[in-house]
């Protein structure tokens, strides 16, 4: 480890120590602390930043120009390229377009984690024909890694999870009407699915969606 100023303490060896790297999560630095934390990691190995806003994208922009590759809607950079290469593939599901900020972070960190995301948006259970394709390019692809990501009332991950025998990675998003409760209702409703095995991460997680897929595809070859 090792101190960057402004209270910035980076993980320069936990890739090493368990197999995925530090990321710097933007929210709430200033720009000193995250070029802090960005420069004290990329000694090490290339950089993922997530929840960044613009302000903070254009600042690690200016800094290290072609070096980055970023997606401001989904509010994540990469700075020096890709942890790893040819780790495997994952679908990226989302319930509706309001959905997709989150989805993109799941799909930007798995190509940062070497692996492959096929993307399939407004997929929802408002019309579950939309579903349809996707479940059945997934049935031929067990090895296959799936992430749902959904807000309202969260129901997509159990109907993803009812018809395939891959490990399915469920994100509840903060979008939907008063009572949604700002992601609750979805994360509630994804805990308590009565399909067995679902993973379910924090709300807005992105990230950590990808993390566990890469964790199991590494681990244990899904």
């Amino acid at each position: 480890m090792g101190e960057e100023g402004e209270g910035i303490m980076v993980d320069r060896k936990r890739g090493k120590r368990t197999g995925l790297p530090e990321v710097v999560f933007a929210m709430g630095k200033n720009e000193k602390a995250l070029l802090g934390a960005v420069e004290g990691l990329l000694n090490e190995h290339p950089v993922l930043v997530t929840k960044a806003n613009a302000k903070q994208l254009d600042a690690i922009m200016d800094r290290y120009g072609g070096d980055v590759e970023a997606d401001e809607k989904a509010g994540v950079a990469k700075i020096g390229g890709n942890w790893k290469r040819d780790v495997g593939r994952c679908a990226v599901i989302s319930a509706g377009t309001s959905d997709v900020p989150v989805a993109e972070e799941a799909a930007f960190s798995l190509e940062y984690l070497g692996i492959d995301p096929l993307r399939a948006y407004d997929r929802g259970v408002a019309g579950m024909h939309r579903v349809e394709s996707i479940l059945d390019v997934l049935r031929e692809e067990p090895k296959m890694g799936v992430v749902v990501v959904a807000g309202m009332e969260g129901a997509l991950p159990s109907v993803v999870a009812s018809t395939l025998s891959q490990p399915v990675v469920a994100v509840p998003t903060s979008i939907g009407y008063g009572s949604s409760f700002q992601g609750l209702s979805a994360l509630l409703g994804m805990l308590n699915s009565c399909v067995p095995g679902i993973t379910v991460v924090n709300i807005d997680n992105g990230f950590g969606a990808a993390a566990a897929i890469y964790r199991g595809m590494r681990t244990w070859g899904l």
